[in-house]
């Protein structure tokens, strides 16, 4: 483990136990008991135990030992000590990113208060994104479930392999370490409820898909949702970064663009996958083998996912016609500019009394001045 340096916000240092000590030293604090899992691992009575949260469990493989067949897992109550596990270590990585890289990169930036803490929460999410579609990528590749995609629904349920596995693992500790880091990170109260929205979604959308065993369709739902996501947050960045006005706009243009193609393919994938493709397969609720085939959970993660992209949608037109509006107002002058427009126009000399009068009348009394100015010298 990594010893990580907690945000200074002065130079005292913050008496023990303390808000402020623990909000400083999070990373160590959590690195430490951390490394208490990987240290029971070297004691041989404390070994099985560390191993319970450390390791991969629910192998269903054959016992011949075969290095050509890859390990095969499904799910069970060990896991949750897995996800408790990598929980504390998604901890410690948020902390090394945020203090040795984006810390960095936004003292440069020179941010306002409010700017600071979209850049921090969009760079986070980028990052754990940007791995996410790798990696879901990978195991996509590897598990042909693209080109196979009948695969998805005629051998439901699949057994799990160790990348897939370990996948779920991390996303579900990734969301669950949101919780906290609203504590750690001090997130203001009004950016709380917005934040536990969406990792609660995203918590109960992930257990749901690896419970129910529908982890194939799963990844491929959640690579498409972080696809559209991640470059919305790419465009916040650069409008907090770049100058130029048009790479901005181009930015949130290809972010428009990718965000909706995003909901209408997960839409056409869950559609496809449970309204036509696990209707044609042998309904069979089988709480042993893991079989969630049947209509009633069908029906219900379709029409969840539905509404979950309806909102989704929803949302994005109601900011969208909300941009537009803003941007359609036209321009009031102040009230002071017109005040010095009234002093320019008072300034100019004004209309001499003769004006009024005819032309001959205008000419006599013009005469009349000078020779009276003529008198007086």
């Amino acid at each position: 483990m990594v010893a990580i340096k907690g945000r200074k916000s002065s130079n005292k240092n913050p008496p023990i136990f303390s808000h402020e000590f623990v909000i400083q030293n999070h990373g160590d604090i959590v690195s430490c008991v951390a490394l208490i899992f990987v240290t029971g691992l070297m004691v041989q009575a404390t070994s099985p135990w560390a191993y319970t949260f450390i390791a991969l469990h629910h192998n269903v493989s054959s016992d011949i030992e075969d290095p050509m067949v890859p390990v095969k897992y499904t799910t069970g109550w060990k896991d949750s000590c897995a996800v408790f596990f990598y929980f504390l270590i998604t901890i410690v990585m948020h902390a090394v990113f945020q203090e040795y890289v984006f810390d960095k990169i936004s003292k440069r930036l020179h941010l306002s208060k409010v700017k600071l803490a979209k850049f921090n929460e969009s760079s986070q999410l980028v990052l754990f994104f940007a791995l996410s579609i790798i990696w879901g990528i990978d195991i996509i590749v590897r598990e042909n479930l693209l080109l196979n995609i009948t695969s998805l629904w005629k051998e439901y349920p699949v057994p799990l392999t160790f990348s897939l596995k370990l996948f779920f693992i991390g996303q579900l500790s990734y969301w669950l370490h949101c919780y906290p880091e609203l504590y750690f990170q001090r997130v203001k109260r009004e950016d709380i409820p917005p934040r536990i929205v969406q990792a609660t979604i995203g918590f109960l959308f992930t257990l749901a898909a690896y419970i129910l065993n529908f982890q194939q369709v799963g990844i491929m739902l959640l690579v498409l949702h972080y696809a559209g996501d991640i470059i919305l947050h790419v465009a916040r960045i650069v409008h907090f970064v770049s100058k130029r006005e048009q790479i901005t706009k181009l930015m949130f243009l290809v972010a428009n663009s990718m965000y909706l193609f995003v909901r209408i393919a997960t839409l056409a994938v869950a559609t496809l996958v449970f309204l036509y493709g696990l209707s044609r397969t042998e309904s069979v609720f089988d709480y042993v083998t893991g079989n969630f085939n049947v209509p009633l959970v069908r029906f219900s993660a379709l029409s969840i996912i539905i509404a979950f992209q309806a909102y989704l949608s929803y949302v994005y037109v109601t900011r969208q016609i909300k941009r537009v509006r803003d941007n359609a107002i036209p321009v009031q002058i102040p009230a002071k500019t017109k005040q010095k427009s009234k002093k320019k126009e008072g300034k100019k000399p004004a209309a001499s009394e003769d004006d009024d009068l005819p032309e001959v009348d205008q000419a006599t009394k013009k005469n009349l001045r000078s020779r009276s100015s003529a008198k007086a010298k």
